[in-house]
């Protein structure tokens, strides 16, 4: 793997910053393990949706509820008061509550719509074209070149200070040197 920014090439794969420029390169990393596909975020301000189903199971498990708190209620206003209006109230409130609610949770289950397929957590590559050859069928590129910055000296390449001595100069200076030791 290359760095970005320098160009250095690293000498492993799960290395965090460039060793010559400091650059991090986790995103790096997960750019290259995801074949070039960018993470897509959710914004914390978006609700998250809710399916159908679940709204549907939580209204039982509500009407449920309700029925434990509203069913006693009902039968101690039964038990003060002699008119028969709050004790049908009482039977209607407990068979709404105590049926209907373990029924529409039932109904919730069986025959609604369960929770919306997830998005890809992965977007398409970022100042990439959509058209061509898919990712892993393209040529690698080669690392950027380096860029330095402007008051950057760039390091002298030494190999043009000296040029090398070519070979016939090099023989022709041993053997004269041999003929002056066999005198």
């Amino acid at each position: 793997m290359f760095c970005p920014q320098c160009g250095q090439q690293q000498a492993t794969g799960v290395i965090r910053f460039c060793s010559r420029c400091g650059f991090p390169l986790d995103g790096v990393i997960q750019l290259l393990s995801t074949g070039g596909m960018v993470p897509v975020y959710r914004n914390p301000d978006e609700p998250v949706p809710v399916s159908e189903r679940r709204k549907g199971v939580k209204q039982g498990g509500l009407l449920l509820l309700l029925g434990a708190v509203l069913v006693p209620l009902l039968g101690v206003i039964s038990e003060f008061s002699n008119a028969a209006f709050p004790q049908i109230l009482m039977a209607f409130a407990a068979i709404i509550c105590f049926i209907g609610g373990p029924l529409r949770m039932f109904y919730a289950a069986v025959f609604e719509e369960g929770a919306p397929k997830p998005v890809p957590m992965y977007g398409p590559p970022v100042g990439q074209p959509q058209f061509g050859p898919p990712m892993q069928h393209r040529a690698l590129a080669p690392p950027p070149p380096v860029r330095t910055p402007s008051g950057w000296r760039s390091r002298p390449n030494t190999a043009e200070l000296v040029t090398p001595p070519s070979v016939t100069e090099n023989t022709t200076r041993l053997l004269e040197k041999e003929d002056r030791t066999d005198r």
